[in-house]
Formats: structure tokens, sequence, C-alpha cells
């Protein structure tokens, strides 16, 4: 494998205490959570205590300031370890981040504490029953009624859903205006009005909360309006590109740990009399796995270092997303094959990492849509 350049030695420091942290305070009980549908509320808290929440938030709220790669790391070592259900991904890497760039004085001030310590958990409310990655075509309305916004709607698919304290609510503030017309409204659990559904049943990512939401006639006042009225899809699209590198991220760590398993499980596997390491078959489709491996690590990083930079554009990011989740899918179902009838046992990673990573080709932008983006430049005049 070609040395990593991306990281430096604070940053394999910072590695090394996230990967203490998680093999002791997650790894013993993420078994039991998959069964519970969600993780125990007091990790959250745990790594609030850490610093490993937000980290890049500037110290002039509560944050340490540091670079993006810190985040990566926090992510690849909840992969790379099988820690599906820890949603500190989502709340760090973009619902932190649209508080911070877009919020008022009043806002950061009143919920950066809360983030970064875990007693507020955050989560974003984009995806509706009748849209997906279309999010020009959302339904959920916010109508202003004096000092309040008359939120009405629902929400699906929703991660931290059950936990969540704070979520960013994506609203038509004026159904007429199209893509203008979106606007993006602080909401805190609790609100009257304001109902979470039942923890969704999925086929992966089984310790992780994910829910419906429902507004009905709920008001909140006028101020948790995040950023000005009718700019939500600008600042959606403009917090898309480090969604859609933290998933890429995410899938060449896990895609890295289960090559590595498989490695392992195939010396030890015996098939007619002999370990299947030996045969041709194992070692070339292990090889072409490694190779393909190694290339996306090369470009994922790349991506990384562009957007410690400011340098990351969309269209990179799509490319990311696109070709990491797809790997990471084909890398994970090769493997699930050598692993043979084990493969398919719940009990062994290789099939947990299976179920999980078929989602990473849907959300964040499905890959379809991801080609559209690339496709639209290609063809741009």
């Amino acid at each position: 494998m070609i040395p990593r350049t991306v990281y430096e030695s604070e940053h394999e420091q910072f590695r090394d205490s996230v990967s203490k942290f998680f093999e002791t305070e997650a790894v013993p009980y993420h078994s039991q959570w998959e069964k519970d549908g969600q993780i125990d509320r007091e990790l959250w808290r745990k790594a609030g205590e850490q610093g490993f929440l937000a980290p890049t938030v500037p110290e002039a709220y509560g944050g340490v300031g540091v670079d993006y790669r810190y985040n990566a790391i926090v992510i690849e070592e909840a992969a790379r370890l099988g820690l599906s259900g820890i949603g500190f991904g989502l709340h760090s890497d973009i619902v932190v981040p649209y508080i911070l760039n877009h919020g008022s004085e009043a806002q950061k001030d009143k919920y950066m504490p809360g983030c970064l310590s875990g007693n507020i958990v955050g989560a974003i409310a984009m995806t509706e029953p009748g849209t997906g990655s279309d999010l020009q075509g959302v339904k959920t309305t916010a109508v202003r009624d004096g000092d309040e916004w008359v939120i009405n709607g629902s929400k699906t698919f929703i991660t931290n859903g059950q936990h969540a304290d704070l979520v960013i609510v994506v609203c038509k503030t004026d159904p007429a205006a199209g893509a203008k017309g979106i606007s993006l409204i602080l909401v805190e659990a609790g609100t009257p009005g304001f109902e979470k559904g039942t923890n969704l049943e999925k086929v992966g990512l089984k310790a992780q909360d994910t829910s419906e939401l429902f507004f009905q006639d709920m008001r909140v006042p006028a101020e948790n309006l995040l950023g000005e009225e009718g700019m939500g899809f600008k600042y959606l699209m403009q917090e898309l590109p480090q969604e859609r590198l933290s998933i890429a991220i995410m899938a060449i760590a896990s895609a890295d740990s289960i090559l590595q398993q498989t490695v392992e499980y195939v010396k030890d596997r015996k098939a007619f009399g002999k370990s299947i390491a030996t045969f041709q078959n194992t070692q070339f489709e292990l090889a072409e796995l490694a190779a393909e491996l190694t290339a996306m690590r090369v470009f994922v990083d790349r991506c990384l270092e562009l957007h410690v930079e400011g340098k990351l554009d969309a269209v990179t990011a799509s490319k990311a997303k696109l070709l990491a989740s797809e790997f990471q899918f084909k890398l994970t179902n090769r493997c699930v094959q050598l692993h043979g009838g084990y493969g398919y046992m719940w009990e062994y990673p290789v099939a947990r990492a299976f179920a999980d990573s078929r989602v990473q080709c849907i959300y964040g932008g499905t890959s379809e849509v991801m080609k559209l983006i690339i496709g639209r430049e290609l063809l741009a005049d």
C-alpha cells in the first residue's frame, strides 16, 4: 500500500486517541446496539468530553479549531471498526457546519456548546416520503405568522432522528419560487407539533437511529430561520461537497478493513485439503480489489487535501462519492463470496459490512444523481 501523506504526526496521535476510545466505549456494545436500533445516548457525551465532536469549530465558539482531517479520522476509525451505528459524522460534518457557516451569532452561542459537549445531537431533515435526491421538490412548508414560523409536513430516513435534540428542517417558505423558495429552519425536540416517528427498520446500519419526523402546525420563533430566507437551496449546495467527501472517506476506510479481514480469513479457511488462499482465483480476486483500493485511496486522500485547502469543488466531490461508494459495495460483495456461507452470517463483520454498504450509493445523493452532476459539467458549453 502506498504510504499516506495526507496526515501529519499530530493527526496520527489524534487517531490513536479516537481508536482507543471506540475500542473501549463502542466496540464491546455495538452488537447490542444493533439489536436496540440505536447507540447508547451517553456515548455522545463521552465523545464530547474527549473533543471528538465537531473538532473544526473555532475556539471562539468553544471548539479546538483544527482542520477537517480530524473529522476524517473519526470517520475512518469508526468505519475501520465496523461501528456503523455511530452518527457522529452527520452531526460534525453536516449539521454543525450549517450552523457555523450560516447561523446568527445568537444561534451559535445558543447551540454550539451543546453540539460540542454531546448534550445536543444534531440532525438535518431533507428527504421526504415523495422526494429523495430532488431537494427542490420538498413539500414541507413554513408560513410566516407574525414573529413565528408555522411548519407543516413530514420527513423520512432522518439519521440521528431518535436522538436528535436539534433538527435543521428544509422547508418551502415560498412554494411558487422553486429553488429560491427553500429555507432552513432550526427546530428543537419537544416543540409542540413536532413528533418523531418510530425508529425505522433498515437492511443495514442497524445500530443507527433513523426516523420519520412529523410537523403539524408547529410554531417556532422567527429567529430560528438559519441564514436568509430563500437561500436554503444555495446553502445545501454549498455544504454537500463535504457531506459527499465524508461518505467517500467512510467507504474507503470500511473497504480497507474488510479487505484486510478477508485476507486473514482465506489464509485460515481450508477447502479441498488446503488453504483457499492458495487458489489462483482467490489471489486474483484479492489482487484486483487491492489494486483498485489503492487507486481509490489516493484519489480520496487528494480530495481530502483539496478540501482542507478550500479547493474541493462539487463535481470532484461527486466523483469521489460515486466511485468510492460503488467500489465499497463491490468489494464487500466479493469478500462475502470469498467467505462462502460464513459470509452470509450476521456474526461475521463482512456480512454486516455488506448490508451497511448498500445505502452508501443512495444517501448524500444517489449514484445516478452523481452521474448527472458530473455529466452536466462535461457537456456544458
